[in-house]
């Protein structure tokens, strides 16, 4: 199935405990394409980007076979620019600089052929521009988002709406809380369930990820690593692998579900273990697919005896 990708495309900063990069590929869209590309064919991106985006990182996108119809460039403006500092146990950060630039008018028109894309991945951006591409994709098989706590607390009806037309919705464990209210994830699956999505993954960071259905609570366990460099792209590399998966496999079903759950958390794996893009453009899928099959040792529950 073909899977469209509608984001940022940006460039980072980032300090970290592991060191910092002044400027390295990121945004959304980029992590999403690159990881869902390991998978299936086509994966097709909508962004913009500004005059000062490199000709380099073009090449990156269009030599992993990424559809670019739908990325435009923006001769007036410059890219979209974020900086942060991550701290020592890498589960809080510290916004250092946004710059929007050319992102602050970002307007995703879908072309003509990707409107009937199968699969849909609606990146973490404003909820008013998910609804939008929404309003355009006529064909879809599944569309699948991601948000975050600004847009929960600056854009909660455009959001509530959004979340009402999608199938699945993929937020962390803080972000449910904020959404909901609540404390026990299990009550906030159930609540945000009810909004709309037939499917709800939250992210626990190390601690891995829930998916929630009308059959069932899946946990799938983190992979643990003994260095991470820069978790900046992982929710994002993690829906790439998702949608990725589902598909390759042309089929959404329970099983596939859990699959594609691991597949998501392997490629948030990876992507933790470089800045940026760096590990995403070292691996290859037999790598992917050893270490899902790691991935599956972990949870291995011995029969009684």
């Amino acid at each position: 199935m073909s899977v469209l990708v509608v984001g940022s495309v940006a460039y980072d900063g980032i300090e970290a405990p592991a060191g910092k990069v002044e400027r390295t590929l990121g945004g959304s869209a980029t992590y999403i394409s690159v990881a869902s590309r390991f998978f299936t064919n086509p994966v097709r991106l909508v962004g913009t980007v500004g005059y000062d985006f490199e000709e380099r990182d073009h090449h990156f996108l269009r030599d992993r076979g990424i559809d670019l119809e739908g990325f435009r460039v923006d001769e007036d403006q410059r890219t979209f620019f974020w900086k942060g500092r991550y701290h020592d146990d890498m589960n809080t950060r510290d916004t250092l600089d946004t710059q929007l630039n050319v992102f602050e008018h970002f307007n995703p028109v879908i072309p003509e052929v990707y409107k009937g894309s199968r699969i849909v991945c609606l990146g973490n951006i404003d909820p008013v521009l998910q609804l939008r591409v929404l309003d355009q994709v006529t064909q879809h098989k599944l569309t699948v988002c991601d948000t975050m706590n600004f847009w929960i607390s600056g854009a909660r009806e455009a959001l509530e709406e959004t979340i009402s037309r999608v199938d699945v919705l993929i937020i962390n464990d803080e972000e449910a809380r904020e959404l909901t209210g609540e404390t026990n994830l299990l009550k906030c699956a159930s609540m945000i369930r009810a909004k709309g999505p037939k499917f709800l993954i939250i992210k626990k960071g190390e601690h891995g990820a829930h998916l929630y259905s009308d059959n069932a609570v899946f946990s799938a366990p983190a992979y643990p690593l003994s260095d991470i460099v820069d978790p900046t792209g992982a929710g994002d590399s993690f829906m790439g692998g998702f949608a990725g998966w589902l598909s390759y496999r042309d089929r959404i079903d329970e099983e596939n579900l859990r699959r594609a759950v691991i597949y998501g958390s392997v490629m948030a794996s990876f992507c933790v273990e470089k800045f940026g893009t760096q590990r995403l453009a070292e691996i290859s899928r037999f790598d992917i697919d050893r270490r899902y099959d790691a991935f599956r040792k972990l949870s291995v529950i011995p029969a009684r005896s």
